[in-house]
């Protein structure tokens, strides 16, 4: 039994299942929610005695989002709004997240924060919010929570739009926990969401995913990372194939997040432009946007590939990018072949669950 208490002589009883499935907590958590939005005087001294993390991430961000709250014309309470940027790989999200950091004054000038991230983190300065997917991963809504309190620190009295990116949001969606995605529907409740996500055509997002998941460091949880496979070999790898369900992607998304709070894109060679355009910072004078992370070519994925059957380290294998960078310069006007074969190609095209544009 769990008591929800609106004081000392008024409790509210609840009783909770021995087995506590995940429709029992959105359910718990989704009432909260309205107690929040609905009568948050009520709210505000509901003491909850339930220890879940989903219950607990809710009931903080929304106690912390409450003062910031502004009511429109019609009396509506007005939601701060949320643009998660999901990627995916390779659609210039490291041009894009390198863009967004340096207007930062610029977009505060237009109530828009792209937050920095907390000082404990790995790389504080990094202009992108890694943490987002990876507290998620590992289901640590502790910390998932205390980056969000560290947002919200960050708002202003005019801010109305918060941004986050991090490819790793696509990258890592099908390694989310239930619980995570629980918290991601949380967030739809609390904020007014829109993810933004950009894909590529299937052969040139998944030749170059390969390249980059042949480049990352060995992880023992991932099946394809620092990994000597062949493209044909790592396209039966199920973890490595869903990163072409595109439609499915976008459709659970839609399902956590509403059906208009997300936002898909043809990748047409530069992301920042376009965003540019959607917050009013583009100008008339702007140039295409160089590419800050281009791949290597299919010579050096292949010595790459050769170093990775030796289990290299993480740190040793940083060491030698530099030299394989030199050495991918050097091959670049002799190399032009794919990595994808023919049979491979036919299949890729086979799995491919793209979004209609």
């Amino acid at each position: 039994m769990s008591v929800l208490s609106t004081g000392i002589n008024n409790p509210i009883l609840c009783r909770r299942p021995a087995k506590c499935d995940n429709r029992f907590l959105a359910l718990l958590h989704w009432h909260w929610l309205e107690l929040c939005f609905f009568n948050f005087a009520f709210a505000e001294i509901l003491v909850i005695k339930i220890n879940d993390p989903i219950v607990h991430f809710t009931h903080e961000l929304a106690t912390q989002l409450k003062p910031l709250e502004q009511l429109s014309a019609q009396g509506k309470v007005q939601k701060i709004k949320l643009i998660i940027h999901a990627g995916t790989p390779k659609t210039g999200t490291t041009s894009l997240q390198t863009y967004l950091d340096k207007k930062q004054r610029k977009l505060r000038g237009k109530g828009i924060l792209y937050p920095h991230n907390l000082a404990e983190s790995n790389n504080p300065a990094a202009p992108k919010h890694q943490w987002f997917e990876k507290n998620l991963v590992s289901a640590h809504l502790e910390n998932f929570l205390a980056n969000f309190t560290h947002i919200i620190s960050q708002l202003k009295p005019d801010t109305h739009t918060i941004i986050l990116s991090s490819e790793g949001i696509y990258n890592y969606w099908w390694d989310f926990p239930g619980e995570s995605k629980e918290a991601l529907r949380t967030l739809s409740q609390l904020f007014d969401v829109d993810l933004w996500v950009w894909f590529r055509e299937p052969l040139g997002f998944i030749e170059s995913y390969y390249k980059q998941c042949i480049r990352n460091p060995q992880v023992a949880s991932n099946p394809c990372y620092g990994k000597d496979l062949s493209f044909a070999e790592m396209l039966h790898i199920p973890w490595f194939s869903k990163h072409l369900d595109y439609q499915g992607f976008v459709t659970e998304c839609q399902t956590l997040l509403g059906e208009n709070s997300v936002s898909a894109f043809q990748y047409k060679g530069d992301v920042v432009q376009e965003v540019a355009h959607k917050l009013g910072l583009a100008t008339t004078h702007d140039n295409p946007t160089p590419r800050q992370n281009n791949s290597l070519n299919s010579a050096s994925i292949k010595l790459l590939k050769t170093l990775n059957h030796y289990n290299i380290k993480a740190k040793d294998k940083e060491l030698l990018m530099p030299h394989l960078k030199e050495i991918n310069g050097l091959l670049g006007r002799y190399v032009n072949d794919s990595l994808i074969d023919d049979i491979s190609r036919d299949r890729v095209l086979m799995i491919a669950n793209p979004v209609t544009f």
